[in-house]
Order: C-alpha cells, then sequence, then structure tokens
C-alpha cells in the first residue's frame, strides 16, 4: 500500500460550536466533534499519518466523527497537550514517550539507550504485549494510548564540533526533552543535559544556549535545524517512539461504534506513517546534507558501551524489569 497524500482540508474543519461533543452520545448518529494538537509541522510524516487517520475515522462513521488538527504548537507544547487531556479541554494529541515519563513512569523504559537490536525487534514489541500493555499502563492519569507512530532512532547534531565518541560530549551542553530518562541518557554519554522544548530548540541553538541536541533526521530537517548546525552524527542511541493519545474523559463518551472506527482509524495511521517516515528519511538526511550539514557515522560500540552501564541504574526495577523483557522479545 503506498501514500499517495490526503486532502488538506481534512485538517482544518471549524465550528461556531465548541469543538467537543454535542447530543447524546448513546445515538450512533450523533456527530463528535475532537481536537487533536501536536508540535510538529504540516511537513512532518506524523502530521501526514495524523491527517490520514482524521480522514479514516470520517470516512468509517459517514462524517459523524470529526477530527480537528492542531500542529506546530497551536494549543502547547507537549508537556501542556498532556495536562489538557488530563483536563478534558483537549481530546487528543501525539507525544513522544518520553515526555510522558513523568505521567505514565513505565514510558521510560523507551529512552533507555540501545533498547532495541533493530526496527524488526521495536515494532515487535510496540505490537506485541509489552506494547500494548504500556499504551493503557496511564488510564489512572486519564491517558489512554492508541497506537505507536514510528520516530526513527535518535542521533546527536551540533553547532561546535562532531559527536565521534562519547568523549566528544564532554563539556557540551545538549538539548534534552522534558524526560528524566532522556537526562540521565545524556549525562551517562558524557554530555551535560539542558531541557528545553521544541519550539524554542531553533533560538537556543542559534544564540548558543545549547551546543547541540539530538532527534531523528525528520524532526531536524522540517525544524530547520541544519540551518544552524554543522554536525549530524549518526550513533543512534535511542529509539522512542512518538504515541497518540486520548484523553479517558473523551473515551469514555464515545460510543462502542465511534470507539472502533477510532481504534481502527488510528491504527491503519500508523501503515501510512511508517511508510512515509521511511521514505522521507532518506531525503531528509540528502536534503540537509545539500545545505552544508555534515553527516557522519561514528563507531557505535563506544557509545553502546556507555549507554549499557545507565541500564544497571535501573536493576530491580520496573524500569528494568521491562527492559529485559524487551530484550527478551524474539
Amino acid at each position: 500500500m503506498r501514500f499517495t497524500g490526503i486532502p488538506a482540508v481534512v485538517c482544518f474543519i471549524f465550528f461556531s460550536c465548541s469543538l467537543v461533543f454535542t447530543g447524546c452520545f448513546g445515538n450512533k448518529d450523533t456527530h463528535v466533534r475532537l481536537k487533536l494538537a501536536h508540535g510538529l509541522n504540516e511537513a512532518h510524516p506524523v502530521h501526514k499519518g495524523l491527517l490520514f487517520m482524521a480522514q479514516r475515522a470520517l470516512e468509517k462513521s459517514d462524517s459523524t466523527l470529526v477530527i480537528t488538527i492542531y500542529p506546530n504548537e497551536q494549543l502547547g507544547n507537549e508537556k501542556e497537550c498532556i495536562e489538557k487531556l488530563q483536563f478534558g479541554s483537549l481530546d487528543i494529541t501525539k507525544v513522544s514517550s518520553s515526555a510522558l515519563e513523568s505521567f505514565i513512569p513505565e514510558l521510560g523504559v523507551y529512552a533507555l539507550p540501545f533498547l532495541f537490536r533493530d526496527a524488526d525487534h521495536k515494532w515487535q514489541v510496540f505490537q506485541g504485549p509489552i506494547g500494548k500493555k504500556l499504551l493503557d499502563a496511564g488510564t489512572f492519569a486519564r491517558l489512554k494510548g492508541l497506537a505507536y507512530y514510528d520516530a526513527g532512532a535518535r542521533s546527536f547534531y551540533t553547532t561546535k564540533r562532531p559527536i565521534l565518541h562519547p568523549d566528544s560530549l564532554k563539556g557540551l551542553k545538549i538539548r534534552t526533552q522534558q524526560s528524566i530518562m532522556a537526562m540521565k541518557m545524556i549525562a551517562a554519554l558524557g554530555g551535560s543535559a539542558t531541557p528545553i522544548s521544541w519550539g524554542e530548540l531553533y533560538t537556543a541553538l542559534q544564540q548558543g544556549v545549547v551546543d547541540g541536541a539530538e532527534n531523528n533526521p525528520p524532526s531536524v530537517y522540517t525544524a530547520n535545524h541544519h540551518e544552524i548546525s554543522k554536525y549530524y552524527c549518526l550513533d543512534e542511541h535511542s529509539a522512542v517512539p512518538d504515541i497518540i493519545m486520548i484523553s479517558t474523559l473523551t473515551w469514555n463518551k464515545l460510543s462502542a461504534e465511534h470507539k472502533r472506527i477510532l481504534q481502527e482509524a488510528a491504527d491503519e495511521s500508523v501503515i501510512v506513517q511508517r511508510q512515509v517516515w521511511e521514505e522521507f528519511v532518506g531525503d531528509c538526511l540528502e536534503k540537509m546534507q545539500e545545505k552544508g550539514l555534515q553527516v557522519l557515522h561514528p563507531d557505535k560500540q563506544p557509545f553502546l558501551d556507555k549507554g549499557k552501564e545507565l541500564w544497571k541504574e535501573f536493576d530491580g526495577t520496573i524500569i528494568g524489569d521491562l527492559a529485559k523483557q524487551i530484550s527478551e522479545v524474539q
């Protein structure tokens, strides 16, 4: 199945009334309007996947389930969107699993460096019992995961010097997400972790507030961080997924039919998002190199050795137990 594009009109459907629920939830013909917000721009594969999800939900429900999408942090950064889900002022968001750690501690396991052997192992975990269990781990916090999106592998990009070995990180301030695990990882590898929201990172790099950051190629490219970075070193130290999250306040009000339709639309969108992602990664790397960014391939073993030392800190904890279970998935 190839992705051939989605009508842009699905993205922005505005109503004069409140963009929440209307009518009686028991009636299958009830029109339900949901707000979905995320922090990435319209060119990103995640946004395209969400557009597809919105389109399929509209089609499958005979236009009774309408999702309006707000990209570019229009409704807040990742943490703010999560909190809005908890209070019911936002219905759905797409966030990195790292941003969910302070709400759902178990998800911190995904931020452990070199957790997955390869992409196949990663998706065996996400789509297997462990991944499905973790999607439901936040119901106590009014958060329910619908599906995982591919966020590839995260690597270092910097403005001062290339990161060809963990020792290269010494003395450098590296932007991280608002994630304890991400900060621990940077410290374990030798850098100085500096949490900054995604929307503020371009200026932080430009002004020297941080010396670098770590992320996947599509995110670096679509945020134009290659314009002010000199080196991108593909050590691929972690592979934290993106997660489509819905407020349980919203989910519990949906009819059984709309729950089924929304889950099916989310699952179908994963296939599209993964394909768009795979095609986009190579294109992004090529375009960034054309603009002058040096893309380098360091020896991963020294990074892996340093990163695995962090695992020992979690022996005997729920994170350590989950990491062991994940490593045993074939």
